[in-house]
């Protein structure tokens, strides 16, 4: 993984505590990071909302925070949220919109890939990617 991350050219890296609070700024500080990579933001800035929506509400563990990571190179943007509920995976099929609102549908519908990685114990991340190309770049 470490190896992977290095390949990318632009990174942003913040570990928040694991709080509707800590979402928001996640979201808040990953958008200006974009802004000032000179990338699109409003679709990623959605789907940063909601992985770390999830992590402070589904993924949180009393006194354990999450992290977000947004890595980019000249042909895609990554997004990887990182929570300490390993054992709570999504579903990748992202259709439970009844038991848990519309959030991965949204990012199903806005990322070209998303999915799920465990580890290391006792974390997970969710992880979404955008194809640049597609966005003029």
């Amino acid at each position: 993984m470490n190896q992977e991350i290095a390949a990318y050219k632009l990174q942003f890296k913040v570990q928040l505590s694991a709080t509707r609070r800590g979402a928001r700024l996640a979201r808040l500080l990953a958008t200006e990071e974009l802004r000032s990579w000179g990338l699109p933001f409003e679709a990623p800035a959605q789907v940063i909302a909601e992985l770390a929506a999830n992590a402070a509400t589904h993924g949180c563990v009393p006194g354990r925070d999450f992290r977000l990571v947004v890595l980019s190179d000249a042909d895609t943007l990554r997004i990887e949220v990182t929570d300490a509920r390993g054992e709570r995976l999504p579903d990748l099929q992202a259709s439970d919109v009844q038991e848990s609102g519309h959030g991965l549908v949204l990012v199903d519908a806005l990322a070209d890939r998303w999915g799920v990685c465990r580890g290391p114990f006792p974390c997970k991340t969710v992880w979404a990617e955008f194809d640049l190309p597609m966005w003029g770049r």
